[in-house]
């Protein structure tokens, strides 16, 4: 049940971080929210939000701040501030308070901030999330948490809501490690069935028959289930953009680095998704990286649609 005294400020109301402010705001609480365009903003306020005017000002007026955006640096500017934001999340928040960022960034980075708001008595969960607009929509997501374990359980109630799952992974950066981790798995997933549909077509096989015949076998999985009947229709709207799946892949390949752990196959796959970025395909959902295995083939893996 929601606690009706706490009131949450939520800066980045995008793809996946306006409808988990709705999904706080249908639970009962109050919701400040920030974005740097303000069409999000207006949509929120219309939803029950209220509007705040920047980072520092949303922080002023609430008892908890979450965050939800795209890059390290664009926390790193929202949450501590630059010449491009001299209004920031710490100039706004008070000894006590929590910051919670849903984003995926550094885990390093993470580790920073997490220190540099401890040092005014503010403490910080990383919570990157995953399950894509649907989950987001529906509060299904999972939620990988880093940070100390009293603070999670304070905030267990505000995370309950916007997901099904909800992991404490150990201290500040750990909760980005395993997104870092969630996001090889994924795409490299998104790679091999893309690889197996444009195999499939070139072998003239029944793509539909093929996904329904290995989506019940050991090949089994969400991405299976949920994207590759859109994958084979040419659907590439956006769940979750390519462009942000390159930014994760960047992310996990520059951590392997930093720890020296090997990465073959992430490697291959963040040079996939470089090139849909560099072919104007970045908005797409991260599923179309089965656009450039056809390009590579020469083909296209589709059904007729005239046939359904």
């Amino acid at each position: 049940m929601a606690d009706t005294e706490t009131t949450v400020g939520f800066v980045g109301l995008g793809i996946m971080g306006l409808p988990m402010a709705k999904n706080l705001l249908d639970a009962g609480y109050d919701v400040v929210g920030y974005n740097r365009s303000s069409d999000p903003v207006d949509e929120l306020v219309e939803y029950g939000g209220q509007a705040g005017d920047s980072p520092r000002d949303v922080a002023e007026r609430v008892d908890v701040v979450i965050t939800c955006l795209p890059d390290s640096p664009d926390v790193e500017k929202v949450v501590l501030g630059n010449e491009e934001e001299a209004n920031p999340v710490v100039d706004g928040v008070s000894e006590g308070m929590t910051v919670v960022d849903t984003s995926t960034i550094s885990p390093t980075v993470t580790e920073e901030l997490a220190a540099e708001l401890n040092d005014r008595g503010v403490s910080m969960l990383d919570a990157p999330i995953s399950g894509g607009e649907e989950g987001a929509i529906e509060g299904t997501l999972s939620i990988m948490v880093g940070g100390d374990a009293e603070v999670l359980d304070d905030h267990r109630h505000l995370l309950d809501v916007m997901g099904a799952t909800v992991t404490h992974c150990g201290p500040n950066g750990a909760g980005q490690v395993t997104k870092a981790c969630n996001q090889i798995v994924v795409a490299t997933t998104n790679v091999a069935v893309s690889e197996a549909l444009v195999f499939a077509e070139k072998a003239g096989a029944d793509l539909e028959a093929v996904v329904d015949a290995i989506s019940g076998g050991a090949a089994g999985c969400w991405t299976l289930d949920n994207r590759a009947p859109s994958m084979i229709r040419g659907d590439f709207d956006p769940g979750f953009f390519a462009e942000y799946q390159y930014k994760d892949l960047r992310i996990a390949t520059d951590a392997g680095e930093a720890f020296e752990s090997p990465m073959p196959a992430t490697e291959l796959v963040h040079e996939l998704y470089k090139s849909m970025v560099a072919n104007g395909m970045g908005r797409d959902d991260n599923s179309g990286v089965m656009q450039v295995v056809e390009l590579l083939a020469g083909t296209e893996a589709r059904i007729d649609s005239a046939d359904e």
